[in-house]
């Protein structure tokens, strides 16, 4: 079953743990402003990406990183290409460790379509050595391309692009200009700043990456369970109701008890029900299109 969905409630890493773990085989198709990108996935697993002109695991890092846009699933869609031979969760982690290094990025980097200048040190006389990459990036930094335009002429990740300016911002070689309009961030967006003390939040680069890195599948459903659950209580706008928190407890109890994926998808039926009786019919269709991966 095809379904769609916004990449600022399920980033990439998210949705295709989902698909993962219920072993689909299709096509993920990304949309961010006017970039397109696309993930295939075989029995679960990732064998190939394509954004641009980049391809295979750099293509992930990138798509990974897009905390704005949409996506929609294509089941059965299958491709000639692999590209990808790392395992989900090798991708994942190395997508995670990016992430964490854009929110350093980003602090002299704020938006991918930002133009970088050149900078001309009055009174500088001493020699300026660049790398290769520094040298490429200083060739099209040309006071018009944005990081992003740069990062398509030299056929190279934005991230590899937004690093090397990184060095050359700190050597005070570069300075950012403004955002475009409609400037898509560097980084992906940030997680909820609070939530019911109950609820542990799940993000895309906590609990779901260690628990996949340590082979953990007990662990894995949990997460899942909880995410399940916070979508519900987003679905019907209820966080910590007692009727979505105790068929989540009693999932919790059943994973315990050595019981595996059906329990999720017994409780996103379960809670697919609740949903509608506190919010409605249309609220609850929105939850079951976000849970489809599962069922």
């Amino acid at each position: 079953m095809s379904f769609q969905g916004s990449l600022n409630e399920l980033p990439l890493a998210d949705i295709v743990q989902l698909v993962a773990v219920s072993g689909k085989t299709g096509m993920f198709s990304m949309t961010c402003a006017a970039e397109k990108g696309y993930v295939y996935i075989q029995n679960g697993q990732i064998t190939h990406a394509r954004v641009g002109e980049i391809e295979g695991e750099d293509a992930i890092y990138a798509l990974a990183l897009w905390s704005q846009g949409t996506f929609q699933f294509s089941p059965g869609v299958e491709s000639d290409a692999r590209t990808i031979s790392r395992s989900n969760t090798n991708l994942l982690l190395e997508a995670a460790r990016r992430s964490d290094e854009w929110k350093i990025l980003s602090k002299k980097i704020p938006a991918t379509d930002s133009v970088p200048v050149l900078v001309a040190q009055e009174g500088a006389n001493g020699q300026v050595m660049l790398t290769p990459i520094e040298w490429k990036v200083v060739t099209k930094t040309d006071g018009l391309r944005s990081i992003d335009e740069i990062a398509r002429a030299l056929k190279t990740s934005t991230f590899d692009i937004a690093k090397t300016l990184y060095g050359l911002v700190t050597a005070e070689l570069v300075e950012i200009g403004k955002a475009r309009a409609a400037a898509r961030p560097a980084g992906p967006s940030p997680a909820p700043t609070s939530s019911p003390a109950s609820i542990p939040n799940v993000s895309t680069h906590s609990a779901a990456f260690s628990a996949l890195s340590k082979g953990d599948e007990k662990r894995s459903l949990q997460i899942l369970c909880t995410k399940v659950k916070q979508e519900a209580e987003a679905a019907a706008g209820a966080p910590g109701d007692v009727a979505i928190d105790r068929p989540y407890r009693t999932a919790l109890l059943e994973l315990d008890r050595g019981r595996g994926l059906d329990v999720v998808r017994d409780l996103i039926r379960t809670l697919e029900v609740t949903v509608e009786k506190l919010r409605g019919s249309a609220a609850a269709h929105g939850f079951r299109e976000k849970m489809n991966p599962l069922l």
